[in-house]
């Protein structure tokens, strides 16, 4: 029995545009009864990482468990496409509960706004000069100058994502940790990031922004000209994700750490 402990009966799908996911959206539609989002126990993601991260954050708040099935060419955050089956492999899926980081950021001419980030939180120098950033977590300095390309915050979901191409550590789902992790930084040439506690609030201040600008992304959403963003981990409105009992994102993540 799957860990909702109710057996599933009524699916919902959404599919990307590319034309692997609508063929495979004819093909689900031809042999499973489909229903409306609202009347569903789980919503079936047909597509590659990018169009899963996009329906967690897009069916968040409805509550409803979503099940990827790859479309795309990695499919880190997916289950294999396989039509035969698929009722009794939603029964047996597990359950990933996802919490965001939430991203406040304010930008040099006062505005402020706030977004969700189920990968990372990610601070990029917009000109050809070093971004200059201090570093504070739960209100104490660490860092009182980064110099770098960039930096970030990943979730142990994203930690696989921009993250490991930053160098940083690959996180095990459930471990309560978060990646602070630096990009391309020349000033402290040898700090290699942190692991932090789930618990902490991380404070990025940008140093100079009018003549060194930098832009913040939670996701896919993205903001230029920051002057301060402030990252937590937001308990209040997490994500189901389910993953077949043989391919379960733990299991992917740990084994990531083995590929050469």
């Amino acid at each position: 029995m799957n860990a909702f402990h109710k057996p599933i009966k009524h699916i919902a799908c959404v599919a990307s545009n590319s034309p692997k996911a609508v063929k495979g959206f004819r093909q689900l539609a031809e042999r499973y009864e489909l229903v409306p989002t609202d009347e569903a126990d789980v919503l079936v993601a047909l597509g590659g990482d990018g169009f899963m991260l996009q329906t967690v954050h897009d069916y968040r708040d409805s509550g409803i468990p979503i099940y990827g099935m790859n479309r795309g060419t990695i499919g880190f955050l997916l289950n294999r496409f396989e039509l035969d089956g698929l009722m009794e492999r939603l029964d047996r899926a597990h359950r990933v509960v996802l919490n965001p980081l939430v991203m406040t950021a304010e930008t040099v001419d006062g505005r402020s706004c706030t977004a969700l980030a189920f990968n990372e939180v990610a601070l990029h120098r917009y000109s050809q000069q070093s971004a200059n950033i201090r570093v504070l977590v739960n209100g104490r300095e660490r860092l009182d100058r980064l110099v770098c390309d960039g930096v970030m915050v990943a979730t142990p979901a994203g930690s696989t994502a921009y993250n490991l191409s930053a160098h940083g550590p690959i996180i095990p789902i459930g471990s309560n940790v978060l990646a602070l992790t630096p990009v391309s930084p020349f000033r402290p040439r040898r700090w290699d990031g942190a692991l932090l506690p789930h618990s902490v609030e991380v404070e990025f201040i940008v140093l100079d922004p009018q003549h060194r600008p930098v832009g913040a992304s939670a996701d896919s959403f993205e903001i230029r000209d920051v002057a301060r963003v402030r990252v937590a981990e937001d308990h209040s409105r997490p994500a189901l994700v389910l993953f077949d009992p043989n391919h379960s994102l733990e299991e992917r993540i740990f084994n990531e750490q083995f590929v050469h």
